[in-house]
């Protein structure tokens, strides 16, 4: 996104500015034209992959298509990197696509800018039916109390260890329900016998934080600001300080600082520097592609109720669009009709409507998809309720974190200097 940082600002607010009219139109979409009548739709689509999400997202839209001959679509994708500043060159523009793809780092923010069209009406009348989605995964896109998402997948954390090396060294395989103290004797035991460490140091990951946190009866953030304090940082810090102090337990200070590359490549349980890794459950089918060893999947550490149906990412309708009563049915049919589904796939996650899951699951023959279905399902039985979306600023929490610590773990900081300094930067971007 080109421009000053305040220029880039006034922008922004400019656009949030010209939203403003729009909603005295009111979210039910008024006179907008509607998927059922004659008059040519063309609806834009934007959203973030790679070229096989691209095939199966225009076929499902060929398929709408097929179904509807007046709405047409025009698409646009790219990559991940450079996206959401493409986004929000866009909103700055008053000119979004009319339905884009988001996820739980952005949602919050593009909400309270007016952004996203409030799906709650088109919920309550059935037009948008999230009946078939676990209610903490639709719950998951509801923001100030406006549903400014669909969920369109649903993921949760997943530790991911090597049962070939593990099963070469004569050891136990990890399971869930285990306490992190439990974990940590369990790491050590296996990265001694197995001459890997046994386990990457999670410190720096937000999301082993987050799982951490519930399980202490706090979040990750409550209302408007975070849901934790220093002290529960340091806690956090010094849990994985006395992992590190145990030796076969984790690997030293310069491989944790290359496991907590975001590459999925990079992985050590893929590169063989570490027995587990904490990554998303849905990540396993890719973990495996690079490596020859089995790999496993289960829940992170401590009571599984901690974790929550997370929406992969979500579709929102952009709210100064005039189309957005056949948006919000484009949307509707992606993640409901069975055909769409089985189009779509597992590339977003497993669908959100369940029986459209089940359906899908009989179509699926990879052994680690297979895997990572069962395991969230699984999982699904014991969810607990959806935290809310993050804040804005949720990315510098996550890159403040990883930043404390590894101050930490190269000894550069203590564990209370770490946790100061990082609550005080993420209290400064969740306040802009």
């Amino acid at each position: 996104m080109s421009g000053t940082p305040r220029r880039r600002l006034l922008a922004a607010a400019a656009a949030a500015a010209l939203l403003l009219p729009l909603a005295a139109c009111g979210d039910d979409g008024g006179s907008t034209p509607t998927a059922d009548s004659t008059k040519p739709v063309e609806l834009s689509f934007f959203w973030w992959g790679g070229d096989a999400r691209a095939k199966l997202t225009e076929d499902a839209l060929k398929l709408y298509t097929a179904k509807h001959p007046n709405v047409t679509f025009k698409t646009t994708w790219q990559a991940n990197q450079g996206y959401f500043d493409k986004l929000a060159t866009l909103t700055a523009g008053n000119a979004a696509p009319d339905i884009f793809q988001i996820d739980d780092n952005y949602l919050t923010e593009y909400a309270a800018r007016n952004v996203t069209l409030d799906l709650t009406s088109y919920q309550k009348s059935g037009k948008l039916d999230t009946a078939k989605f676990p209610e903490s995964l639709w719950k998951y896109g509801v923001v100030d109390g406006k549903l400014a998402g669909v969920a369109f997948g649903e993921n949760t954390q997943g530790l991911v260890y090597n049962k070939t090396k593990l099963t070469a060294a004569n050891q136990p395989l990890p399971t869930t329900g285990m306490s992190w103290e439990q974990f940590i004797s369990w790491a050590t035991a296996a990265g001694t016998a197995a001459k890997v460490p046994g386990t990457q140091d999670p410190s720096a990951d937000y999301k082993a934080f987050w799982v951490w946190l519930r399980q202490q009866g706090k979040d990750l953030y409550k209302g408007k600001e975070l849901g934790f304090t220093a002290q529960d940082v340091t806690a956090w810090f010094d849990l994985w300080k006395g992992a590190r102090a145990a030796a076969g337990t984790t690997p030293p200070a310069d491989v944790i600082r290359e496991g907590n590359a975001t590459d999925i490549t990079k992985q050590l349980v893929v590169t063989g520097k570490a027995l587990t890794s904490w990554v998303w459950v849905n990540q396993l089918p890719e973990l495996q592609k690079n490596t020859k060893d089995e790999l496993g999947v289960m829940a992170y550490p401590g009571d599984p109720k901690a974790q929550w149906a997370r929406a992969s990412m979500y579709f929102s309708v952009y709210r100064g669009s005039d189309k957005k009563d056949v948006a919000v049915d484009v949307i509707n049919f992606l993640a409901n009709d069975p055909e769409a589904g089985k189009i779509l796939g597992t590339d977003r996650g497993l669908p959100s409507n369940l029986d459209v899951r089940t359906t899908v699951e009989g179509t699926v023959t990879d052994k680690s998809m297979k895997t990572s279905i069962d395991v969230e399902n699984t999982l699904g039985k014991t969810f607990g309720p959806s935290p809310q979306v993050p804040l804005k600023g949720h990315s510098t929490l996550r890159s403040e974190l990883i930043k404390a610590a590894e101050s930490v773990q190269a000894g550069k900081a203590s564990s209370a200097q770490a946790a100061e300094a990082f609550i005080a930067a993420v209290k400064t971007a969740i306040s802009k």
